[in-house]
C-alpha cells in the first residue's frame, strides 16, 4: 500500500465522526486507488471523516495511513472525544443496557481498572507493585526531583551498572514511557469502540484518566505519538509535538466537563446504571466509594488537570495559560480531601510500592537535597516519615563513625554509587530511607492529582494576577495544611507539627555533612523561611509557594521535575558527575529531559524525520521542553 503524505490546516475544530464546517487545505493524498491533487477546498460541507475514509465532494477517499499532520495550534479532534453529539443524545435504556452489558462481557471495564492501577506503578492489570513503580518513578523522576538516590548499581535483572543519577543506561532510559505504554493499551479498545458512546459520561471518565496518563507522558520526553496512539493504531507514524499535545489534551478536557455537567440532568435510572459501573470499576475517589452519583469530583478533577497544565505553559504561552487557568478554576476544581482522585491502599488492599523498593530491597536513599531542604525549614516530614540512619557509618579516613540512629543523612545527588544491596557489602545502605511504619500504617495514597497541588497553583496564579478566586497567601497557607502525605480520611502526623512550621519566618542554618567523607560540607541553598509575607518580592513568593508544592507534592516526583525544570525552585544542590551522562549537561546544570530510546530500525526514522523536528533540538537530555522557557519567571 501506498503511504499517505498530507498536512492539514485546521481553522475550525474537526472531528472524525462529525462534518467540517469551515476550511481546510488538503496536501498530496495517495490513497490506494488514486492520487489527489494538492488543492484547497473551500466547501467544506462536502467533506466528512469516517473512521479510515474521508469524503470529498461524495467520493470516498480510503486513508491508509497517517504520516503528517500539521495542527498550526489548532486542535485534531479524534474518535476517542466525547464530543456534544455524543453527550447530548437522548438515549433509551435499551442501548444503555446494551453498551453496558457489551463492555462486561468482553472485560474492556476490568481493563480500564487494570489501566488505572498502571498509572501509579501497575503492570499487566494489577495493583501498584515494586517493580513496575521502580521503572516508573524510581530510575528516573525520582532520581531528577531529587526526591531520592540510588545508593548501589547491582540490578542484574535490569542493568549490568547505574554508576550515578544521570547515568541512564539504555534499558532504564525505555522506561520513561513504561506506565504510559500500558495505559494507553489498557483504555483505548474501550475509548475506540463505539458501543461507549451509549454510556457518555464512562466515555468521559476513562478518557480523563488517559489524559493525566498522556500529560505525564508528554513532559518526561517531549514529542510522542499521541494521534497514532488515540486512534488506537497498531503502528506510529510520526511524532506529534508538546504544543499541539497540549492543546488536543485540554479540548478533550473541556469536552469532559461539558459531558460530565450534562449528567446532573439524566434520570435516575441512568444515573443509577453509571454509578454501578463507577463503583464496581473506577473506585479512585472516597466521595465515589461513600456513594456520591453527582460525578462532580471527576469535573474538578478534569479542572484540575488543566489548571497545572496551564501553570506549565505560563512562559512560553502566558496568555493561553491565563485562559486556561481561569476556565478551569471558574468550572470546579479541587477543594476538599474528598474530591482527590488517586489509587488508595485503603480501598484497594495493597502496600505503597515504596515499602519494598526502599527498604527491602534497599533500592533507594533520601537524597541529601532533600533532606537538607526538610531540615532548613523543620518541616514535620523531618520529624517521623523519614528514619535516622540505620546502621553505624565509619568515615573513610579510618577515624569518625555516625553512630547508628544518630541523624537524618541523605546521599548527595551524582555520587558514585557503591557495590551492593547490604549494608556490610555498602555502607551507603546505612544511610536514610523513607518510614516503612508510616507508609503502610497510614495507608499513603498515590495521587493523580492532590487538593495541596491544586492550592498551590491556584496560589501561583493568584501571584501573577489570575482570577484565581482567593489570594495567594490564602492558596498558599491552605496548601500547606493540606500537604500530608498521609491518607486524607485517617489522623496524620503531620497535622502535629503544622501549626508551628507555618509560622517559621527564617531558615535554619543547616550544614550537610555527609557520613563517609565524600566532598567537603554543603550548607544549605535554602534561604526562605516558611511564613507568608506580604512585603516579599514576587520572586520570593514564587521561590516559597513553589518550595511548599514541592513538599506537598511527594513522592510524585514527575510533576516535582516539572516545577524544578520551568521555575528553578526549590533550590536544590547541584547534581554532582554530570558527565556520566550523555555529555549534553554541563555542571551545574540539571536534566531537562528523558531522552527517546528507539526500539526498532523504524521507531529511529519516525525520531528523525518527525521526533526531532517538533523537539526543536538534538535528542539530549541538555534539550528543554516547548513549556520550558530559559528565562525569567515573571
Amino acid at each position: 500500500m501506498k503511504r499517505i503524505f498530507f498536512a492539514l490546516i485546521v481553522l475550525f475544530t474537526i472531528s472524525v465522526n462529525a462534518q467540517v464546517t469551515d476550511t481546510v487545505k488538503v496536501m498530496n493524498i495517495h490513497t490506494i486507488y488514486d492520487y489527489v491533487e494538492k488543492n484547497e477546498i473551500s466547501n467544506i460541507s462536502q467533506i466528512n471523516f469516517y473512521d479510515n475514509y474521508m469524503c470529498v465532494s461524495n467520493k470516498y477517499i480510503y486513508i491508509d495511513h497517517i504520516d503528517y499532520v500539521d495542527f498550526s495550534e489548532k486542535v485534531y479532534h479524534d474518535k476517542i472525544n466525547v464530543t456534544p453529539e455524543i453527550y447530548n443524545r437522548d438515549l433509551t435504556q435499551d442501548e444503555v443496557l446494551e453498551a453496558i452489558e457489551h463492555f462486561r462481557n468482553n472485560r474492556y471495564l476490568n481493563q480500564c481498572t487494570g489501566g488505572i492501577f498502571m498509572m501509579r506503578g501497575g503492570q499487566d492489570g494489577n495493583l501498584p507493585g515494586p517493580h513496575a513503580y521502580q521503572r516508573q518513578y524510581s530510575f528516573g523522576t525520582d532520581l531528577y526531583a531529587q526526591y531520592f538516590t540510588i545508593p548501589h548499581k547491582d540490578f542484574p535483572y535490569i542493568v549490568t551498572e547505574f554508576t550515578s543519577t544521570y547515568d541512564i543506561p539504555r534499558n532504564i532510559n525505555n522506561s520513561s514511557s513504561y506506565s504510559y505504554n500500558m495505559v494507553k493499551q489498557a483504555f483505548m479498545p474501550a475509548l475506540n469502540d463505539t458501543l461507549i458512546n451509549n454510556i457518555p459520561e464512562i466515555k468521559a471518565i476513562i478518557l480523563l484518566y488517559y489524559c493525566i496518563s498522556a500529560q505525564e507522558n508528554a513532559d518526561l520526553s517531549g514529542p510522542y505519538s499521541y494521534v497514532d496512539d488515540v486512534l488506537n493504531k497498531s503502528y506510529t507514524a510520526k511524532y506529534d509535538g508538546l504544543k499541539s499535545i497540549y492543546y488536543n489534551i485540554v479540548n478533550s478536557l473541556d469536552n469532559i466537563t461539558a459531558c460530565l455537567e450534562k449528567y446532573e440532568t439524566r434520570p435516575d435510572w441512568y444515573k443509577e446504571n453509571i454509578q454501578n459501573i463507577i463503583f464496581d470499576y473506577f473506585l479512585t475517589n472516597y466521595g465515589i466509594s461513600f456513594g456520591d452519583i453527582s460525578l462532580n469530583s471527576y469535573l474538578k478533577l478534569a479542572n484540575s488537570l488543566k489548571l497545572r497544565m496551564a501553570m506549565h505553559i505560563v512562559k512560553v504561552e502566558p496568555e493561553t495559560a491565563q485562559r486556561w487557568a481561569e476556565e478551569a478554576v471558574a468550572g470546579g476544581v479541587i477543594e476538599d480531601i474528598y474530591d482527590q482522585h488517586g489509587v488508595f491502599p485503603i480501598i484497594w488492599g495493597f502496600t505503597h510500592p515504596l515499602v519494598d523498593i526502599a527498604n527491602g530491597w534497599g533500592d533507594l536513599r533520601l537524597c541529601a537535597s532533600f533532606e537538607s531542604l526538610m531540615m532548613s525549614l523543620d518541616h514535620p516530614y523531618s520529624k517521623y516519615l523519614f528514619e535516622k540512619n540505620a546502621y553505624d557509618i565509619p568515615n573513610k579516613n579510618g577515624i569518625d563513625v555516625l553512630k547508628a540512629g544518630t541523624r537524618i543523612c541523605g546521599i548527595r545527588a551524582g555520587i558514585l554509587v557503591g557495590d551492593g544491596q547490604t549494608y556490610y557489602m555498602n555502607k551507603r545502605q546505612g544511610y536514610s530511607s523513607i518510614s516503612t511504619k508510616v507508609l503502610a500504617s497510614k495507608q499513603c495514597p498515590l495521587y493523580f492529582i492532590k487538593w495541596a497541588e491544586v492550592d498551590f497553583l491556584r496560589a501561583e496564579g493568584a501571584l501573577r494576577g489570575w482570577n484565581m478566586g482567593g489570594t495567594a497567601h490564602e492558596f498558599y497557607e491552605r496548601g500547606i495544611r493540606n500537604a500530608y502525605l498521609e491518607d486524607p480520611i485517617s489522623d496524620t502526623q503531620y497535622s502535629n507539627y503544622v501549626d508551628e512550621y507555618m509560622q517559621r519566618e527564617e531558615p535554619i542554618d543547616y550544614v550537610n555533612v555527609d557520613p563517609i567523607g565524600d566532598g567537603e560540607p554543603w550548607p544549605s541553598v535554602t534561604k526562605i523561611g516558611v511564613k507568608w509575607n506580604d512585603t516579599d518580592d514576587k520572586e520570593t513568593k514564587l521561590e516559597k509557594i513553589i518550595t511548599q508544592k514541592y513538599l506537598a507534592l511527594f513522592p510524585l516526583s514527575t510533576e516535582a521535575w516539572t516545577d524544578l525544570r520551568r521555575t528553578g525552585y526549590p533550590k536544590l544542590f547541584p547534581v554532582l558527575n554530570t558527565d556520566d551522562g550523555d555529555g549534553s549537561i554541563k555542571q551545574g546544570e540539571m536534566i531537562r529531559r528523558i531522552p527517546w530510546v528507539p526500539k526498532d530500525e523504524e521507531t529511529k526514522i519516525i525520531i528523525e524525520t518527525s521526533g526531532i523536528k517538533e523537539l526543536g533540538g538534538p535528542d539530549k537530555q541538555a534539550t528543554r521542553l516547548w513549556w520550558d522557557v530559559d528565562g525569567p519567571n515573571f
